[in-house]
């Protein structure tokens, strides 16, 4: 509809945005100054405990510094009540006291007719619920009965029945002067090819009426009394006023109960959603017979900013949570997520509060899982990852299916959170193996005997000397060691892209010993893959922009803080390729066996109390050894020749091939 010019301007200037605003969030006051129209609330587009909504009255906008939601008056109207352009204009016009602008004869005609079919719908409704209380609908009062559903509830919901009869519906409406066409447009009854009279869409079923955000009845479901019956469930065909891929039952009624409640449940059909109302989950919608769509997960997203998808736990329920994941994904943004309530199997949230009570529900509600989980779930669940190809074949498809992501720090976030399942699956935490060892792939299963010395059994309790140990007490070095050797590898492989991705298995095995150090690396890796296309500047430079993302700051500044990393000329970019190769590939190793060392004095240290002085002081002394061996080896060493990285290497695997901190048996 086109609006004379000056009526929106004048519409604005008429209204208070403050006032408008105001009856969806509480301000606060601490931070709130009425006198300048300078307001702020918690934001009522996303769940948050702090006042980062803000409102301007005198400019007459609102802007979210968390969700950065933004607009005017119109704009809230629309978004907070699920109106489109015009009717947002309209209710604000009201409150005004303003007159909107008739609208051009097409728009009017089209507008009268959705009045006149609602209209009808209506006295259906009365209809199907004089029928309900017939004699005709004995067995189906029977059944509501027995599905636990009081009068009360069968009000509240407006629950009628329709009977067998080929024409009731129609032949009721016409003795009210309704006209047929009005009939069979508003999907009530169906004209026959043939010509004949319309005969009655839904026919032995109990109706349930499909009411829009505004309350207008806009269409039926129907569920079928006969167990034979080609549908169970059957819904009004779609009509000038029912759009099912645009429409949820329950949704008037769920989206005021939601503001109290600050939640959402999605359940799958109409009993769900009265069932968990009895309950006193009012705060519950749900599609109409077809899968979540587009459309309707954003009227969803309109209501509650996180809502749970409850679903049966049969295959069916776990089907459906899958898709409404490939469907989610492109739309996640912050302050618009999903989770999962997945419920036993063979339970629906009618059986399973009959059975348990609500505080069942209410627990499964609260253990709901996030989406990243029924993702990983749907990727891994009853495969075998135990050969590199099927691995890389995991690999490929997660990645895929985040590029969905269009937010880049959420597609991190998510790249990351599977980085962690990813490693928990390949590398799980075992009591006979060290992180030291499952990030190191080329050594073999530890033969070390605890407690044993030279094949003879160590007499128990330690002596005074061994529990004084320079060698037990001391644990500053290593950390800061491991911290010089994670700055390098992190740097090397950030200058160098293209071998991030490279030593990207053993990146994600590798133990970093440093939290930050650690959060940096989960961030490059949650950033890969580049693009093959680019540059090594540009790979570089993208790589940086998207961690930096991440992580909300430059993660090279607190790498090149270390002098020994910073000097080293083979991490910098623009170094010859197969010399960083070396270099990277070299601390990665050194940092395996390096952590190796570590857990060997650990494990002496904690046998302390069991294992003689002698066998004791021995294993922690070689450990020491193995460890400064391993330190002398550090970056920019030139004891092993100036430049001569395949030395180094060589004195490395020896290291690591002799396991000298581990006590031999003779």
């Amino acid at each position: 509809m086109n609006l004379p010019a000056g009526f929106l301007d004048d519409l604005r200037e008429r209204t208070s945005l403050t006032q408008v605003v105001g009856r969806k969030v509480m301000w606060d006051n601490k931070k709130s100054n009425p006198g300048k129209g300078d307001m702020w609330a918690p934001c009522p587009f996303h769940q948050e405990k702090t006042a980062s909504f803000h409102v301007d009255d005198r400019k007459g906008f609102y802007y979210c510094f968390g969700c950065h939601a933004k607009g005017d008056a119109i704009g809230f109207v629309k978004e907070t009540e699920n109106v489109g352009f015009m009717e947002a204009v309209e209710i604000l016009a009201r409150e005004a006291g303003m007159p909107v602008p008739k609208a051009s004869p097409q728009e009017q005609k089209r507008a009268d007719t959705r009045k006149t079919l609602a209209d009808v719908m209506e006295q259906a409704v009365k209809f199907y619920r004089l029928q309900l209380h017939s004699a005709k609908a004995a067995e189906a009062r029977a059944y509501l009965e027995k599905r636990g559903l009081p009068e009360s509830t069968l009000e509240r919901f407006e629950i009628g029945f329709a009977s067998d009869a080929r024409t009731a519906l129609f032949e009721a409406l016409a003795g009210k002067n309704i006209p047929a066409e009005q009939i069979i447009e508003a999907g009530l009854c169906i004209k026959p090819d043939d010509g004949g009279k319309p005969y009655d869409r839904f026919r032995g079923r109990i109706m349930f009426p499909i009411r829009d955000a505004r309350g207008r009845c806009i269409a039926f479901g129907g569920r079928a009394m006969d167990p034979n019956a080609r549908a169970k469930y059957l819904n009004s065909n779609e009509t000038p006023l029912f759009d099912k891929g645009r429409s949820l039952y329950n949704h008037g009624p769920a989206r005021e109960a939601s503001g109290k409640a600050n939640a959402l449940i999605v359940a799958e059909g109409y009993m769900d959603v009265i069932a968990l109302a009895q309950a006193g989950f009012n705060h519950s919608v749900a599609p109409l017979g077809t899968a979540i769509t587009e459309n309707q997960l954003a009227m969803i997203w309109r209501i509650c900013p996180e809502p749970v998808i409850a679903l049966d736990g049969d295959n069916a329920g776990i089907q459906a949570a899958r898709r409404v994941i490939d469907l989610a994904l492109p739309l996640l943004e912050a302050g618009k997520s999903l989770r999962f309530c997945i419920l036993p199997e063979g339970l629906d949230p009618d059986d399973l509060i009959r059975a348990q009570g609500a505080e069942a529900m209410q627990k499964l509600l609260d253990s709901a899982q996030p989406m990243v989980d029924l993702l990983w779930q749907r990727e891994t669940e009853g495969k075998i990852f135990d050969s590199p190809e099927r691995r890389t074949a995991l690999d490929a498809s997660l990645r895929n299916t985040i590029k969905l992501i269009k937010d880049p720090t959420l597609r991190g976030h998510y790249g990351a959170a599977i980085n962690e399942r990813r490693h928990a699956l390949f590398a799980p935490a075992r009591a006979d193996k060290k992180p030291w060892q499952e990030s190191n792939p080329w050594q073999g299963k530890s033969q070390r005997q605890t407690g044993k010395t030279r094949g003879n059994r160590a007499p128990s309790g330690p002596t005074p000397s061994a529990k004084s140990s320079m060698l037990a007490q001391s644990n500053a070095g290593p950390a800061t060691d491991a911290r010089v050797r994670e700055c390098a590898i992190l740097l090397g492989c950030i200058n160098h892209a293209i071998l991030a991705e490279k030593f990207e298995t053993r990146l994600e095995r590798a133990q970093f010993l440093s939290p930050d150090l650690q959060q940096i690396r989960d961030a490059l890796l949650s950033s890969l893959p580049q693009t093959p296309h680019r540059s090594d500047t540009e790979q570089r430079a993208h790589l940086i922009d998207r961690m930096q993302a991440i992580l909300g700051f430059e993660p090279l500044a607190k790498l090149l803080s270390i002098g020994q990393v910073r000097a080293n000329p083979y991490l910098r970019a623009g170094a010859d390729i197969e010399l960083a190769t070396q270099a990277i590939h070299e601390e990665l190793a050194k940092h395996a066996a390096f952590l190796g060392v570590i857990e060997e004095i650990k494990d002496a240290e904690e046998e302390i109390t069991g294992v003689a002085d002698e066998g004791l002081t021995w294993r922690l002394q070689q450990a020491r050894e193995a460890q400064n061996k391993i330190s002398n080896e550090s970056l920019g060493d030139d004891s092993a020749g100036a430049g001569d990285e395949s030395g180094l290497s060589k004195s490395l695997q020896k290291l690591i091939d002799q396991k000298i901190w581990e006590k031999k048996k003779h």
